[in-house]
């Protein structure tokens, strides 16, 4: 696939001054996201709580207040029933720590097992939850499409709601409530929250009412105490940062920085984190993956026992195994990316890749799959075979610019699948060995019938977008201060990229694991900036064996920290020969 680059804002710059002048890359970087009046600018920058949606808004939401109220007072056990991944686990947090605040007392927290039990709501947990005497289940992240979990739980009795963020079925589950932004009615606007914020915003709803049915609790409990689990389950699970988000996020990230819950401050600490406000690509690059690694690698702690820890002493015992458990995790699946490079080498034309093995550990599909799809530029879908059953679990992934749902592609294979859902980004699947080549023949035909004009002809070029043009003499210590100002950055507000042309090469050094560093030189040769170039492709291998050429490269620009010192540098996004020589 070709790759294109296009500018953000190629129109001329937008005069605004706001409070002093704003420096003309940010202007540019703000004109490209349609950010162009002061008001608007304000408003963006600033971002106020007070502008949050209500949360009754969400459909369904009163009914379920309305239970979870009943079971409060008549002091009923209630199990938060919470997705492994860590939206689901923080939102776990979320739900313990803000019920707990609130004066709640019988809760009972329940998480499946990423490799014993899998993805989704099930059956058999709701039967052992009704045996531990639980009234109440609310889920977290997980249970929009568990028909057969919810009419387990009707017949013993307990009632069940839902919440959830992930695309419905066409029928839901027959439970108490279901309260999901994404579901058919649902006019809140608030599609794009987590499945964690979906939860965060239940609490702000039973918060309230509990505050007019005179709960003390509720009085004293502040929101912001459970705000660092909304920012991590939001940053890692690639929901758009706007609107609500971006408000939440923003606050969020000081919230984190400045946490004193031991786990995450100790984790911090671990990773070279602390003493400085953290960005959202601090969380879902350093912080997050070390946490994921755990319920992927199925250790014998898990990322909630981190979130939730409130012992000093502990917390650093529970760090030092995830350290060493995501050391495991990193050999795993370096050794499954030389897998996944053979694998597209030998591929032919195809429309998808699809890839089982039994060599994959089951808990780093989802990783393999983004690998895969980021290097083949299609939509991708790993499975771990468990040679003993036949069984095979995966995890499917589409690349930038490919806009169909992977939940529809997987619908067409539906009559092969045992199971399957997730987002039009993201999904998960399992299914009999014996039926692999009827799911991949079903979904080729899907693929010929809907998507062959669609995705592949009328969108032959993959496009980079950048804010702006930029020299090396712009660097300064103002310029990043505007651009951590400008953040989070996220879906849909995208780190600033920045355009560098005719830049010369003076030095290029391996790194561990193929990563380049490489110092460069202004096209007058009177300013250098060290880049790196992370997972370099092959054609850029081949582009930076000419050393007398000149390059044209876009980045993004980022603080290093290093031996207690703080230098710029450039995150090479892509380079190409210079148009101009």
């Amino acid at each position: 696939m070709k790759t294109v680059w296009k500018s953000r804002n190629e129109g001329e710059l937008p005069q605004v001054d706001f409070h002093g002048p704003i420096p003309a890359a940010i202007q540019r970087i703000l004109a490209g996201r349609n950010l162009i009046e002061s008001s608007h600018i304000e408003s963006f920058l600033f971002p106020k709580l007070q502008t949050l949606k209500d949360p009754f808004l969400l459909k369904n939401m009163d009914l379920s207040v309305q239970r979870i109220i009943s079971a409060f007072h008549s002091k009923e056990k209630i199990a938060i029933y919470a997705d492994f991944d860590l939206d689901g686990t923080s939102g776990l947090a979320l739900m313990m720590t803000g019920l707990k605040s609130l004066g709640f007392k019988n809760l009972v927290p329940y998480q499946p097992s990423r490799l014993a039990e899998g993805y989704g709501f099930h059956p058999e947990a709701v039967e052992a939850l009704a045996g531990e005497g639980v009234n109440l289940i609310i889920t977290v992240d997980v249970g929009i499409t568990a028909t057969l979990a919810a009419k387990k739980a009707r017949e013993l009795g307990v009632d069940v709601i839902i919440t959830d963020h992930h695309l419905p079925a066409e029928i839901l589950p027959s439970c108490w409530a279901v309260v999901n932004p994404n579901q058919n009615e649902d006019s809140s606007g608030l599609g794009y929250l987590s499945g964690a914020g979906v939860a965060f915003y239940l609490l702000r709803a039973l918060k309230r009412e509990l505050i007019t049915a005179g709960v003390k609790a509720a009085e004293t409990f502040d929101l912001k105490d459970v705000l660092e689990y909304f920012t991590i389950a939001t940053l890692t699970d690639m929901v758009p940062l706007i609107e609500d988000n971006r408000v939440l996020v923003k606050h969020g990230l000081l919230k984190l920085s400045q946490t004193e819950k031991p786990g995450l401050k100790a984790l911090k600490i671990a990773v070279g984190l602390d003493d400085r406000t953290l960005t959202s690509q601090d969380v879902a690059i350093r912080f997050a993956p070390k946490l994921n690694a755990l319920s992927r690698m199925g250790a014998e702690i898990l990322p909630i026992d981190i979130l939730l820890c409130d012992d000093g002493k502990l917390a650093q015992s529970l760090v030092h195994q995830v350290l060493e458990n995501n050391q495991l995790r990193v050999q795993l699946q370096s050794d499954a990316e030389i897998e996944i490079k053979n694998f597209i080498a030998e591929s032919k034309d195809e429309k998808f890749m699809f890839m089982v093995s039994s060599k994959f550990h089951r808990g780093l599909v989802g990783l393999m799959a983004t690998k895969l799809s980021q290097d083949s530029q299609k939509p991708s879908f790993v499975g771990s075979l468990d040679i003993s059953t036949g069984q095979v679990v995966g995890s499917a992934r589409r690349p930038p610019g490919f806009e169909h749902c992977l939940v529809e592609i997987l619908t067409s294979a539906k009559d092969g699948l045992n199971r399957f859902g997730g987002h039009s980004q993201a999904a998960g699947f399992e299914f009999d060995i014996a039926k692999l080549e009827d799911i991949k023949t079903s979904m080729n035909q899907h693929f010929v019938e809907q998507l062959s004009t669609e995705a592949f002809l009328k969108k032959p070029l993959r496009e980079l977008l950048y804010d702006t043009d930029l020299e090396f003499s712009d660097f300064s210590p103002q310029l990043m201060k505007w651009l951590e100002f400008l953040g989070p950055f996220g879906v849909q507000f995208e780190a600033p990229v920045f355009c560098f042309k005719g830049v010369r090469l003076q030095n290029i050094k391996q790194l561990k694991g193929g990563h380049l560093r490489l110092t460069c030189l202004s096209h007058e040769g009177t300013e250098a900036q060290e880049g790196l170039l992370f997972s370099p492709s092959q054609n850029h291998r081949e582009l930076l064996t000419e050393r007398s050429m000149t390059y044209d490269i876009l980045g993004e620009l980022q603080w290093n920290y290093y031996n207690g010192q703080q230098t710029m540098q450039l995150l090479i996004k892509d380079l190409r020969v210079a148009l101009w020589q």
